[in-house]
Parts: structure tokens; C-alpha cells; sequence
């Protein structure tokens, strides 16, 4: 890709079934709902032991495979809040979106994994803009997801959902759409010194995307 075309990047068109973007909240959302829930099982091969195990269990994370009802793209938690800010106040919005152990999860269409790495390489970048580790997690890999419920203030330090799954089939971004939020993000953190945590405690008015009034 020519460094002209690289400096076009309009945000992306909604396709049909995405999210109509309302810009980041200060809500919090942090529970899934039930059909939220139904919709993280369907992930498994026994979606309904799946259910009963985290009813039993509703604070305690759980281990998804990806690859068929989801992907997901896992970035340093500071360059994961850029791309939130840019996928919501300028693009299509996002899928469900979580923050684990100091990085954040987008959950993204299956396919994402296989495809993502090869457009982030394929793009040039250039003007000392940089994009941190990306993995990518798809077809044959396994994530760790927060708990259904909120856990309290020292749950929600270490993993949490910062837009919540609530629907059985939500809208999840593509890798043109990834893609797209990455070199936003990235010319972001390149015109800007300021760092800042998404998580409470290390930055008190942080924000998470709240989606709930949209449903």
C-alpha cells in the first residue's frame, strides 16, 4: 500500500445489524445480560452445561474457544482505548469488548485472526507512527473472559467487561474495521503524550462504552 493511500482512512460504513454509535459513556457495563450469556455459550460445544456452570459460578471468569461465534483481538490497555474512543466517536461502534490483565479483548467477526495480521503488515505506517503487539485469537485458541457479574472493586481491577455482551447476536467488527482503528489509534498516540488507564483506581473518570440503552 502507497503512503497515499494510507493516509485515507475514512471511518468505516456501518453494515446492516451494526450498532448505531452513541459515543462512550461513563455508565458502567459490566454484567452480561442472559441472552448475552446464551450468546458467549454458543461458543462451546455444550452451550447449555456451559450456561449451568456459569450460573453456578456468575463471578468467575471462563475460558472461551474462538474461532466459530467469535474472534478476538488482544491489545496493550492503553492502545485498546484509543481504538474504543475512535471505533465510537468516529466509526461503526463495537462489539463486546473486555479488559483482562492489563489488556483489552475485542471480540471481532470470525475470520478476523486469520486475516488482521496480514492488512496490519501490509500497511505502512510511517511518520514514526507505531502499532503495539496485536495477537489475534481465532480457530484453534482459547480466551479468558471476565466474570458474567461484576466481582467488586478488586474483580474489576483485573478483568472486566467494558461493553458487555446483550444481545444473541450482536454486531462484531471485521478486520477492515480492526484495521481502521488500529491507524487511528496509532496517529493518536502519536500526536499525543498523555497517557491514560482505563482502569478505576489508576484514573478515576475513565471511561466504558455503555450500550445498553441501545437495546
Amino acid at each position: 500500500m502507497s503512503s497515499s493511500s494510507t493516509s485515507l482512512h475514512p471511518a468505516p460504513t456501518p453494515t446492516h445489524g451494526a450498532p448505531a454509535p452513541t459515543g462512550p459513556a461513563h455508565d458502567s457495563c459490566d454484567d452480561v445480560t442472559a441472552d448475552g450469556a446464551a450468546w458467549l455459550a454458543s461458543a462451546e460445544t455444550y452451550p447449555r452445561s456451559a450456561l449451568t456452570h456459569w450460573r453456578s459460578r456468575p463471578g468467575a471468569p471462563a475460558v472461551l474457544p474462538c474461532g466459530s461465534a467469535f474472534d478476538v483481538v488482544s491489545v496493550p490497555a492503553v492502545f485498546g482505548r484509543r481504538m474504543l474512543d475512535r471505533l465510537w466517536e468516529e466509526g461503526p461502534g463495537s462489539g463486546p469488548v473486555a479488559a483482562h490483565r492489563g489488556r483489552v479483548l475485542l471480540f471481532a467477526a470470525p475470520g478476523t485472526a486469520q486475516r488482521l495480521p496480514a492488512l496490519l503488515e501490509w500497511e505502512e505506517w510511517g511518520g514514526g507512527t507505531e502499532v503495539p503487539p496485536v495477537l489475534c485469537h481465532g480457530t484453534g485458541d482459547a480466551v479468558t473472559v471476565p466474570p458474567l457479574a461484576a466481582t467488586g472493586p478488586g474483580g474489576r481491577l483485573e478483568s472486566r467487561w467494558l461493553v458487555a455482551p446483550g444481545t444473541r447476536h450482536p454486531w462484531l467488527p471485521g478486520p477492515e474495521v480492526i484495521l481502521w482503528a488500529c491507524v487511528r489509534a496509532a496517529r493518536s498516540a502519536a500526536s499525543s503524550a498523555v497517557r491514560v488507564s482505563i482502569f478505576p483506581g489508576g484514573d478515576q473518570s475513565a471511561k466504558v462504552y455503555d450500550v445498553s440503552r441501545r437495546r
